[in-house]
Parts: C-alpha cells; sequence; structure tokens
C-alpha cells in the first residue's frame, strides 16, 4: 500500500468514521447498467450469494422468486413458487442454465467448488417453514446440470445435532471436498461453523451465540483464502473472524470491512467483502458498499461505496454477496434492490 493511501487509513480509523474511510478510499470501479437479464420477461427477483464456476467465465448466483400469495414475503419469497433459483449467467449476463424450482423456500448460500458442482443453503427460519413442508434449513449439492447428489440436515427440521441446522446462511468447500457451513442467519440461531467431509460425514462444529472471540451474532458469511484459512462474516458483531480447518482462531478479529455479510477472494490475493447492513442505528460512522484490501494484512485499498444508500435509513439495500470472475470484474448480489450487479475496472 502507498504511504499516502496507509496515512489516510489511519486518519479514517482514528477520526472513526466509514464516512472519512469512503472518502480517502478510491474506487476504480464502474457499474455496466442492465447486466443481468432474466429469459421470457422473468423480473428479477431478490439476489442471493454469488459464485463462479470453474475457469473464472461464468456467474452463478441465487435468484429468489416473486411471491405468489400476501403471506409470502421477504424471507420465504419462494414458498408458493416452482420459479428456478439457481442461475449461471455468460459473461453478458444471459442465462445459460437455471434449477431449483420448487426446492427452496428462501435460498440464501452459494459455492461452486472445483469440480463444478453447485452447493445452495436454504436460510429459511423455522417460524417460517408451513407445516409439514418438506423444504428448509438444508444444504443441497447439485451437479452443474441441476441433478441432486448430497443434502446436509434434516429437510424442515431446525436443531443443533450433527445432522441439524438451524437457517444455514452459506457454504464453502474446501479443496480436498471438506465442506463448511455458517449455521445461523438469525441472532438465536445455532450460532456456528460446521465442518463435514467431502462425503457428508459430520466431523466437527464450533463456536456458539455471543461477543468473545469464537464466538458468533448472526453469522452470515464463509469463504477459504488461498492460504486455507476459513474467514467467517460475523456480522451481527461487525468483524469477520479467522480460523483453521479445526477451529484454531489465528487472530484478534477484523473490524476493518464493517459489517460483513459476503466475502470473496481474487487470483491474487485479494479480498472482497460486501457490507449491505451499515447504518446510523446498526454500525454508526459507516457506509454500505464493497471494501477491497490484502487478504494477508487486512490492509485496504478501495472502496466500491453503494451509490443509492443512505447510513442515515434502514440497512439492507446495498450488495450483500460479492464474487470476482477470472478477469477481475466484481458482482454483487442486492436481495432488496432486486439487482445483480458487475462492476469493472476503470482504465486509467
Amino acid at each position: 500500500m502507498k504511504s499516502a493511501q496507509r496515512l489516510g487509513l489511519m486518519l479514517a480509523f482514528a477520526l472513526g468514521g466509514g464516512t472519512v474511510l469512503a472518502q480517502v478510499l478510491p474506487n476504480p470501479y464502474r457499474i455496466v447498467e442492465g447486466w443481468a437479464k432474466l429469459p421470457d420477461g422473468r423480473k428479477m427477483g431478490a439476489v442471493g450469494k454469488v459464485g463462479i464456476a470453474p475457469g473464472g467465465a461464468r456467474i452463478w448466483a441465487i435468484i429468489r422468486c416473486e411471491p405468489l400469495s400476501d403471506q409470502a414475503r421477504f424471507g420465504d419469497e419462494c414458498r408458493d413458487s416452482k420459479t428456478d433459483s439457481v442461475y449461471e449467467f455468460d459473461q453478458d449476463g444471459h442465462v445459460v442454465k437455471s434449477f431449483g424450482g420448487g426446492m427452496f423456500i428462501w435460498p440464501h448460500g452459494l459455492d461452486v467448488d472445483k469440480d463444478g458442482n453447485v452447493w445452495v443453503t436454504d436460510a429459511v427460519a423455522e417460524n417460517r417453514i408451513p407445516k409439514g413442508d418438506k423444504r428448509g434449513q438444508m444444504v443441497v449439492k447439485f451437479s452443474p446440470e441441476g441433478k441432486v447428489l448430497m443434502t446436509l440436515g434434516a429437510a424442515g427440521q431446525s436443531g443443533s445435532g450433527p445432522d441439524r441446522f438451524s437457517s444455514p446462511s452459506d457454504v464453502v468447500v474446501a479443496p480436498n471436498g471438506d465442506v463448511f457451513v455458517a449455521d445461523g442467519h438469525n441472532d438465536n440461531g445455532n450460532n456456528r461453523v460446521v465442518k463435514f467431509s467431502k462425503n457428508g460425514t459430520f466431523i466437527k462444529a464450533w463456536g456458539n451465540r455471543g461477543w468473545a472471540p469464537g464466538e458468533f451474532h448472526a453469522l452470515h458469511a464463509i469463504a477459504i483464502d488461498s492460504r486455507g484459512r476459513i474467514f467467517v462474516g460475523d456480522r451481527g458483531n461487525n468483524r469477520i473472524q479467522i480460523f483453521d480447518q479445526e477451529g484454531k482462531s489465528l487472530t484478534t478479529p477484523w473490524t476493518q470491512f464493517g459489517k460483513p455479510s459476503g466475502i470473496a477472494f481474487d487470483s491474487k490475493d485479494q479480498i472482497y467483502v460486501a457490507d449491505s447492513e451499515s447504518d446510523d442505528v446498526q454500525n454508526p460512522g459507516w457506509e454500505e458498499g464493497i471494501r477491497i484490501g490484502d487478504a494477508k494484512t487486512g490492509w485496504i485499498n478501495a472502496f466500491i461505496l453503494f451509490p443509492w444508500g443512505d447510513p442515515r435509513q434502514t440497512a439492507g439495500d446495498g450488495a450483500e454477496f460479492v464474487a470476482i470472475d477470472r478477469d477481475g470484474n466484481i458482482y454483487g448480489g442486492e436481495p432488496r434492490p432486486k439487482r445483480l450487479q458487475k462492476y469493472v475496472r476503470v482504465r486509467p
């Protein structure tokens, strides 16, 4: 990092404001307007997590359904719908394939493993699962063509045991096939990380609800960097926690990335963190947007301010998840504005 940038960052922290931070850090990206296009005139639904297929050119995204009844609302949009919710896009924003219709109530997290298989979590809250419904509280592994290869959890059943989840927010698959689930979208959920083998066997879990190191408060994102470290977006606690793959804490929590909703890495060992929740109530002085930094040191070097954000208003409008393709383009999934944004670097 250049000395001027570092001085600016130190000044921003000294003055205690994400607003100052946004003014100091550069934004070398621009939005590609109207990039994502759904087929057959379908309107864009709330966008969940975004991921990149092997090779780095195709983009996968969760696109939630449009509610078909007055009872269905944000948090269970696909409850009454058979519309597909898992989409693959090409570089021009056209849909290549889709699947998952009728399988989820609130599809949320997503990961694409090294073989191209797509993993999806259903983070619906227990009180929004219709009685007798066999959906929710699951992680589903699909082939690239949409065939179900494995499920984790018990359909429609919440719990804290080795074969139960409580609103699993996100999932990530390690290069060796081990699976890590961020289990606990809700404040009073399990608030833990659960580790499985590649064949779905429970290995271990760590964490519980709280504010101390190794504890979580509505954990929302999970990702693995090039060193194999587990990064957990402990959103309710306004921090990222970093562990080894056995659950050992590796460093003090990172608080410089705002309220982390989504975490991703590129091939140059840069970390991208989407903050969709900062406002004057939940995280005073910080603004919504995507912060970019060095995955090793944690130094932030760029910030894409959410252009329509207002820190005085209710949070939840910015990009909740983020992904980076092989060319360095950034993709942000925005649930409430119902946008899948593409950002490209501005040439100097």
